[in-house]
């Protein structure tokens, strides 16, 4: 199965600099365009199905990049942003840094859990059960849009032990999933940090 791992396009909350994690913003019109832009270079790639993160962001960059391709969308509920910023959701930073300067500070630690916010470890459950499913499934080619802090870290950390990446508005990754194993095959957007 070839996967093509998408983050959405820039947010609104991108813009104001807000902690984002489940805070459910839209795309901009710079978004927006991201989106169209990504379409075309998806046009030709035999994608089937798009699985999409039921947040705005992901689901307007879905319907973008589907009118392009025309194929079925599905939403995953499983395939959402980590809640990693709790009480800080949808604050903006500078804010953030003044009422809660403990809890910014723990954030620098993935694994760390501030008050209100979901575990690592179960988001990592979660979001390993969306992947089964997809990787369950009998497409030759799928796209999954979904969120670039918690779900592709997670993937390029956890499941293809790459390390840590920066990932751009709507970078997405081109895997292959054989065997019960999961690959890297090209990268758009998305660079590897050693």
């Amino acid at each position: 199965m070839k996967i093509f791992l998408i983050r959405h396009g820039q947010t609104t909350g991108d813009l104001e600099d807000r902690y984002g994690g489940d805070y459910d913003d839209h795309l901009t019109e710079v978004g927006r365009t991201q989106a169209t832009d990504l379409a075309e270079k998806l046009i030709n790639k035999g994608i089937e199905k798009i699985f999409a993160s039921p947040l705005i962001r992901a689901q307007e960059t879905a319907e973008i990049i589907n009118q392009k391709l025309s194929v079925s969308t599905e939403t995953f509920e499983d395939l959402r942003e980590r809640n990693q910023y709790g009480i800080l959701t949808g604050m903006v930073k500078s804010e953030a840094k003044e009422k809660y300067p403990k809890e910014v500070e723990l954030l620098k630690d993935y694994r760390n859990t501030i008050t209100g916010a979901e575990s690592y470890t179960d988001f990592s459950e979660r979001f390993g059960k969306s992947l089964e499913k997809i990787f369950g499934s009998n497409f030759q080619s799928v796209a999954i849009i979904t969120h670039g802090s918690g779900p592709i870290k997670y993937i390029f950390r956890e499941v293809l032990k790459e390390g840590e990446v920066k990932v751009e508005d709507c970078g997405f990754a081109e895997l292959n999933y054989t065997d019960g194993k999961l690959s890297l095959v090209s990268l758009s957007g998305i660079k590897i940090v050693r």
